[in-house]
Formats: C-alpha cells, structure tokens, sequence
C-alpha cells in the first residue's frame, strides 16, 4: 500500500468518525467521509443512504449502515449501469469489491449485523426510535463506538477503491 493511499484512507477514517459523531447516520457519515478524502461528488448516493443507519431504518437487525454506505460507493463507482442491465457479467467487479469489503468489515467485527456489533463492543443495544433509549444510548456513548465503526467502513472502502484505481493508472 502506498504511503498516499494510506494517507487519503486515513483520512477518510478521520472524516466519517467525526461526522458520525457530530451528525450520527453511519451509512451517511461512512459515505461522507469517503466522497471529502477522495474529493467524488457522490451526493445522490449519500441521500439514498439515509434510511441505512443502525442497522436499516434503527431496526438494528440489518447489515451495518457504514458496511452498506461504503458498499453504495463502491457499487456506484464500479458497479453496471441500467443501460447495461441485460448483462449479468457486468455487476461482477461490484460484486467482488464489495465482498472485499464485507470480508475486511468481518476481520475487524466478526459480524455485519447491527445487532451483534453493538452487542459485541457495547454489551447491549439501543432502540434508537425510542426517546429514553436514545438518550441512554448517547449517554452511554454510542456515538464514540459507532463513529468507529463508521471510521473503519470509510477508510477500508478507500483502500478498494484506490487500490482499483491504482490498477488503472499503472502503480
């Protein structure tokens, strides 16, 4: 990994856990802090986030929002587009980064549901829908272990994308 890759992932790691901290909605905030480290204006992709966060919708029964928002970047850089639909080969570099990803998100977690990571750093979860919950979750310092999370889903989706970028360019 080069040392510039290294920089601009860290940075994205840097950029999505503050916002997660400051804003919450890790899909967004993981999707944020890719688009600013890698300067992409990606601000459709970050709108279509916003029902991603715990776990989908606060259910926290889903995949991870930072997991899926830097699966979003990577499915709209590389992934087929509608012109293309009758090609089932096309979707198949999408496929193979975002399993990347997933299998990196696993190394670090051991999980991609929302439920078990929270259960796993915080020994317990918050309904996020619920008024009291949420207060308890911020006093408990959700935002501290989910910025985290939102941090490492940035910083690995930087370092697929520039290391497929990279092939590209001839590094």
């Amino acid at each position: 990994m080069s040392i510039e890759n290294a920089s601009v992932a860290d940075k994205a790691f840097k950029l999505a856990e503050s916002y997660e901290k400051k804003y919450t909605g890790c899909a967004q905030t993981t999707i944020a802090g890719i688009s600013d480290a890698l300067n992409i204006d990606i601000d459709n992709i970050f709108k279509a986030a916003s029902g991603l966060a715990d776990g989908l919708g606060l259910t926290r029964n889903g995949t991870c929002g930072a997991l899926m928002g830097g699966a979003m970047v990577i499915g709209y850089l590389f992934g087929r587009e509608r012109r293309d639909f009758e090609d089932m080969m096309k979707p198949m570099k999408s496929y193979l980064l975002c399993k990347k990803l997933h299998n990196d998100f696993l190394k670090i977690y051991g999980t991609c549901r929302c439920w078990d990571i929270q259960m796993s750093l915080m020994g317990r979860t918050f309904d996020l829908l619920d008024k009291d919950e949420f207060k308890k979750a911020r006093d408990f310092g959700i935002f501290e272990y989910c910025s985290k999370i939102a941090g490492n889903a940035a910083k690995l989706t930087c370092l697929i994308i520039l290391k497929e970028k990279n092939k590209f360019i001839g590094r």
